[in-house]
Order: C-alpha cells, then structure tokens, then sequence
C-alpha cells in the first residue's frame, strides 16, 4: 500500500473531506484519462475478472475437500463424474488464468495512470512556466515545486494503484459477502457483530495515531530547519565558535522526535494486537460455532473452509478499505491545489514563437507617460508615482537614486512583468498592452546583477539567448563579452559544465557569459540592473568593457550603484520616494546646487 506524501517541509499531505464539491473537483483527473478511455475500460474489465477468478478458487478448495470426504453436492447436474483430479486441475487452470488477468490489470493500470499523470504533468508545468511575476511574488519556489512533485505523485499513486484496489476491493467484499451469506446466514451475522466494535476502536486508534505521527514529521522538519541552517550559515557558526550549541540544538529535536516516535509505537503496537486479537477470535468463534454445525450436518467440512477463506478475504479488504480511504482523501486535496493552478489566469504568451511580425519591430525609443504602479499584494504603498519621461532610439539612459526609490521596479515595468496602476508606457508609439508581450520580450534582454546561469554548459548558457544560433555566432558574441579567452582557458573550453546556478565560475565570468547571452539575443533594448555592483575592480573593468559593446546602437536603461559607470549616460534620472526627483546629464546634475545626485556622488567620493 503506497504511504502518505510529505511536502517539502516534512509535514504529511494534508487531507480533505469527502464532499460533493471535492469530488466534483478531483473529476479533472478523469478528463486526463479520456484519450485512454478504451484502455481504461479493459482495466476495469480485467479487475472485475480478477475479483471473480479469486472469489471462484475457495469454491473450488471447497469442492475438492468435499469431493475427497465423499460429501459433495452439487447445485447442478455436470455430463462428467468430477474427481479429485479433475478439480485440482480446474484449480491449476483458475491460477493460470488469475496471473494473466492480474498481469494485464496491473499493466492496464498503469500504462493508462503514468500517461495520464504525464500529460498532467506537462500541463502543469506549461501552466507555471506562463503565470505572470505577481504569482511567484506571492509563492514558494518550494511551495510551486511541490504541486508538481509530491501532489502528482499523490494522484499517481491513486490512479495507478488506489483506484484499481478500490475496485477490486469493492467486488471482492459483495461477492464475498454474498458467498458467505450463501453458505450460512448465521456464521456470517456471528462473524460481522464484531466489525462495528473494530471500527469503533480503529476510528479512536487511527485518530491518535495520526496526530502523533503529524506531530512526528514537524518535529523532524524542525530538526532538518535546524541543519539547513546551521550548514548555509556555516561561517557564522563557526566565527561565533557555536559548533557545539548547534550540536545541542540539533540532538535535543531529534530527541524530542525520538520520544514521539516511540510514543506512536506503542499506540500501533497496541491497536495492532488488539486488532489481531479480535479478527482471530472471531475466527476461532466462527470456527466453534461451523463446528457445532458440522456435528448437526447442517455443513460440511468444505463449507467451513470456505466460510473462513472468504472471511479472510472479506476482513482483509474491509482493512484495506481504512487505508485507501486516507489516501484517497489526501488525493482530493492534492487535486485541489494542482486545480488552482490550472485555474489561475496565465500570461497571453507564445510557446513556440515565430518569426517577429514586421509590424511589431521596434526601433528603440521609449516613453512613460503618468506612470504609476503597486505590487499587487501592497495596494495601499505605491512604489512609482506619476513617473513621464520619453527616450529615443540608440540613447542611453541611467536610474539611479536610494535603495527602495522603484529603479528595478521601472525595469519589471519595461519587461511587462507587471503592468502600471496608472499612465501608459510606450514603445515606437505604440501602446504596450498592444504588443503581444512575447514580440515585446523578443526584442529586450536583461543583465541583472545577481546572474542565474543553468546548470549546463557555458556554450548551452550562451545559447539560451538565441537557439537557433550556430557555433560561430556563439563564439563571435563571448568574444565581443571579453569572455572568449577565459572560457577557452578551461579543459572542456565552451563545453565546461557550469554547476548549479553557475558556482564553478567567478562573478565577473558569469556576468561575461549573460553579457554574451544578451548579445547573441541581439536585442533593440537592453535593460542592465546594477550588472557590476558586486564585482572587484579588475572584473568590473573587463565587465564594464563588454557592456559597452553590448549597448552600441541600442536603447539602453542602466541602473546603477556606482554613479562612474554611468558619466557618460545620455540622460541620468534620479529616482526618490517612486518620483523623478532630477533628470539631465552628469554635469548637469553635478551642478545642481544640493541635488540629490550631487549628494549621492559625493558620498561615493568620501
């Protein structure tokens, strides 16, 4: 039986309860099985023949044992004397039969369940790929990660293994219900007046004992807080020279999860004992009682045996029940939050985007006309206030100004991550809102400061501003980056593999490579976040260097920390509070007399 999935945080999935409104949400699983629908209805086929081929082999251990004491009686007439013999083979051939039936289900089952899921999956995924920006704003990149993870592997496990053991679960219990009804109606009414007095103290036992194991896995979630941030704080650690208060801290949870998890062991341990006690006491009460029917003639031995195979079989799945029933509620909740992201309104982008249109080709000039904005999740504390400003083509233009005054906001602003609360932004007079915004990223690309490379090749990282680029266009724009030579300096050259988000290569290398990846991408407007903030002076230099080979002929917004990298800006604007405070070139917001800009440079100076 599949266990229970854990979130990234170590707490189990959460369950849901089993409600018309649930169960009219988890139906989406089903519109994933309709291209499979044929072969899912030869799935159930096979299950309901595996639920009568096993139900058919008691019979038949009851007709030989019979047929061996003499004391068979059949409720037809056969053409044929049946013999020990001939029953023994008929069993052979019945198992024969079940392990095809069985194979078929099980592979029915799951080649319908992993393409279904599959598809989910790529739905998913292609979903979250095209959410705008203010819905990762709002979420965990860890939260997103675990709707296509640990909720699709949930619903994985229901449609390949729950759903079909819940069918077969269900036959097996009304045909052995039946049977056992059939061959007496006392031994089945002796044998059922325990149930509702398992139930009871399953339901009481199962409660308890989810709660501990919940309080279990946050506790061990605690403990695995406690390393993560002992082990990226590692240099805090051992400054402060706490190795073994973090050792005292990480044994004292684990401790705690310890006592816990033993508690858990004994409420298992007793409900599992009990539980055996019952079910085999009424075994033996069931058996007690067949056998006082035995000596009356009332039933024979075969009858007995089967009684107590198909009680077994009955008890069995009526167990069996408890723990898909969990599973399935959790796969209600998993369905639930895998449909609202479905639900959520994607961005009106191109995933296979073709040629530009002509009539979406920009020149390069840009204008702001009374912008302002808020993020959506802070309504009431407007970040840019009524900001106008126009630039032509080819021009370069710095924003500079305080920490928190909107420049890498104006930035998300000019990519259409986001879209102004007020005032119209332009782009060749066009409305924005009027250029598919997939024709509008085609042509910007942005250097930002902290630099995500993939975990691939630097050639494949350089790529990724244009795939369709050969060879040589890859190497002519690592040149034009000042980058050529260092990549050419590794073993594998263009070929070395960079590590996760580019740790085998120094900042000022990785700034290079997304230097290279924006001139590959040959963009009319480039956008630069303070790209050499965080570098020493010699990178900054060969960086500063290949931006300015970057920028030739192009539009170019520069935010900046260091105002002398943008001296020979066009035009400087000085961001305060979300406004324009000044706007011209360096001398002559150099001679603005207590100028904001003034000020900031001659801090810089000091």
């Amino acid at each position: 039986m599949a266990k229970g999935r854990y979130t990234e945080s170590g707490e189990e999935s959460p369950k849901v309860k089993i409600t018309r409104e649930s169960l009219r949400e988890s139906a989406m699983i089903f519109g994933y099985l309709k291209p499979y629908r044929f072969k899912f209805a030869a799935a159930l086929g096979f299950i309901a023949l595996s639920a009568g081929t096993t139900m058919a082999f008691p019979y038949l251990l009851k007709t030989l044992i019979d047929s061996a004491h003499g004391s068979l009686i059949l409720p037809f007439r056969l053409p044929f004397q049946l013999t020990t013999g001939r029953i023994a083979v008929a069993m052979m051939a019945l198992l024969t039969l079940q392990m095809l039936i069985s194979f078929m289900r099980v592979y029915l089952f799951t080649l319908v369940g992993e393409n279904a899921v599959a598809d989910m999956r790529k739905d998913i995924y292609r979903k979250l790929i095209t959410m705008p920006m203010d819905f990762f704003a709002n979420r965990r990149v860890g939260e997103l990660s675990s709707r296509i993870t640990a909720d699709i592997s949930q619903i994985q496990d229901t449609v390949t293994n729950a759903l079909a053991e819940m069918l077969r679960g269900f036959l097996t219990l009304i045909i052995g219900l039946g049977l056992i009804l059939y061959i007496s109606v006392k031994m089945t009414l002796l044998m059922l007046s325990v149930i509702p007095v398992i139930l009871l103290v399953g339901f009481i036992f199962s409660k308890r004992i989810r709660t501990i194991a919940r309080e279990t896995q946050d506790q061990l979630a605690d403990s695995g807080t406690v390393v993560q941030e002992t082990l990226q704080g590692i240099s805090n650690v051992k400054t402060f020279t706490n190795e073994w208060y973090e050792i005292g801290r990480y044994n004292k949870s684990i401790t705690s999860m310890v006592s816990l998890a033993i508690r858990n062991g004994r409420l298992r341990g007793f409900f599992v004992s009990f539980l055996l006690f019952t079910v085999f006491g009424a075994i033996v009460l069931v058996v007690w009682y067949g056998a006082g029917l035995m000596q009356q003639g009332a039933l024979s031995f075969g009858d007995l045996m089967a009684f107590v195979v198909y009680t077994a079989f009955v008890g069995g799945t009526m167990a069996g029940f408890a723990e898909l029933y969990s599973q399935f509620q959790k796969t209600l909740g998993a369905t639930q939050r895998v449909r609202e992201i479905l639900k959520d309104m994607e961005e009106p982008v191109s995933i296979n985007p073709e040629t530009l249109p002509e009539k979406y080709k920009l020149k390069g000039n840009v204008s702001f006309a009374n912008i302002s904005f808020s993020y959506p999740s802070r309504t009431d504390n407007p970040v840019l206030k009524d900001i106008s400003f126009s630039v032509d083509k080819g021009r370069q233009v710095a924003i500079v100004g305080p920490s928190g005054a909107g420049k890498s906001t104006l930035i998300s602003l000019l990519l259409g991550f986001y879209k102004p609360t007020g005032g119209t932004i332009s782009f060749d007079d066009k409305n924005a809102v009027d250029i598919p915004i997939t024709n509008l990223r085609q042509q910007i690309a942005l250097v930002p400061q902290d630099i995500l490379l993939f975990g691939g090749t630097i050639y494949e990282n350089i790529a990724y501003g244009r795939h369709d680029a050969n060879e040589a266009e890859v190497m002519e724009a690592a040149r034009k980056a000042n980058a050529h030579d260092f990549i050419m300096s590794f073993p594998e050259g263009y070929k070395t593999v960079v590590g996760e988000r580019g740790v085998k290569l120094s900042g000022g290398q990785r700034q290079r490579v997304a230097i290279a990846r924006a001139l590959l991408k040959d963009p009319v407007i480039l956008l630069l976040d303070e790209a050499t903030s965080s570098l020493d002076s010699e990178s900054e230099m060969q960086v500063q260097e290949a931006l300015q080979n970057l920028m030739k002929n192009r539009t170019s917004f520069v935010v900046a920390h260091r105002l002398s990298t943008i001296r020979n800006a066009d035009m400087i604007m000085v961001l305060e509070d979300g406004m324009i405070k000044e706007s011209g070139t360096h001398e002559e917001l150099l001679a603005i007399h207590e100028g904001l800009y003034k000020y900031l440079a001659e801090l810089q100076i000091r």
